[in-house]
């Protein structure tokens, strides 16, 4: 099919203003994972709030790209809001810590409206939210993905080529390590830069007894991290607040800065901060005797 000289026209306008957009964000990047029920969209929450607060106080914004299932806005306490326009366009809503979150559930009339739309229509959507929203200065913006290598995540690092790259969530159990083994091979094949892995779910610690439960497996991110060459960026441990706090609208790490999980993100803000500063993608294998050992404990 050809393309008219208005539809060109129109193509380039919005590229051009995708790209002004965009040059107001420091960094840009795509939190993705293989298969779903993996705490993706929790880690994304979570970590956001950890750039805002950890002592640079960063600059951050959320872009909720799944379109089918949003869920940013209950995690952070933003039900209901909805983005404001303005003449030079749509602005993000502003949740806790000045955080800007774009979402579908804002535009949705109710929590039972469902999303009946195929791939071309999700993409335009994608499209007008990182070019048509305004979104600002922003130092990071954290676009959580929906599971799998489809439409969504395809269209964003198509739309966005100065990707700083993508963070993969896992789980420790084998039947995620084998799917999210195809995310790692996507963001390669698509020329998407790796800043690392995540293990979500990385263990419990019984609060009566102390006693450690592997509840969903060991060792499936340091796994992964050793045999795609890639750099496993933390381990976030089982704790029942975070999904108390997700379902109550308040990020886990502002409640229980001093938890485990809380420090974990932490430790993770630190070494994207570093792989950042590199501009390259990290290729730092776990080492074979400290996974064998654990693995077997």
């Amino acid at each position: 099919m050809m393309v008219s000289e208005l539809e060109k026209k129109e193509q380039n306008n919005v590229q051009e203003r995708l790209k002004v957009r965009m040059s107001k964000v420091k960094h840009k990047i795509a939190v993705i994972s293989g298969k779903g029920g993996v705490g993706k969209s929790l880690v994304t929450v979570n970590l956001a709030m950890a750039f805002a607060i950890q002592g640079y106080a960063y600059k951050v914004g959320v872009l909720d790209a799944d379109i089918h299932g949003p869920c940013v806005p209950k995690m952070l306490g933003m039900k209901g809001q909805r983005l404001q326009v303005g003449p030079p366009g749509a602005f993000p809503a502003v949740g806790p810590m000045g955080i800007k979150v774009v979402s579908m559930d804002f535009l949705l009339p109710s929590d039972e409206s469902p999303v009946i739309w195929r791939g071309p229509l999700k993409m335009g959507v994608i499209r007008q939210f990182l070019s048509e929203i305004v979104w600002g200065d922003l130092d990071f913006l954290f676009i959580d993905l929906p599971p799998g290598t489809g439409d969504e995540p395809l269209s964003v690092i198509q739309l966005l080529p100065e990707l700083d790259g993508v963070i993969i969530v896992t789980i420790p159990s084998e039947v995620s390590r084998d799917v999210v083994k195809k995310a790692v091979t996507f963001a390669r094949m698509v020329g998407a830069p790796i800043i690392g892995i995540i293990e979500n779910m990385s263990g419990f610690t019984c609060p009566k007894c102390g006693e450690e439960t592997s509840i969903f497996g060991v060792g499936g991110g340091e796994k992964i991290a050793e045999e795609m060459k890639i750099l496993l960026l933390g381990k976030i441990p089982i704790d029942p607040r975070i999904s108390e706090d997700s379902d109550k609208g308040v990020p886990f790490i502002v409640g229980h800065m001093g938890t485990p999980a809380a420090k974990a993100f932490k430790d993770i803000v630190k070494k994207v901060e570093n792989c950042l500063k590199h501009k390259k993608e990290l290729t730092i294998p776990v080492q074979r005797d400290s996974a064998r050992k654990e693995g077997e404990t």
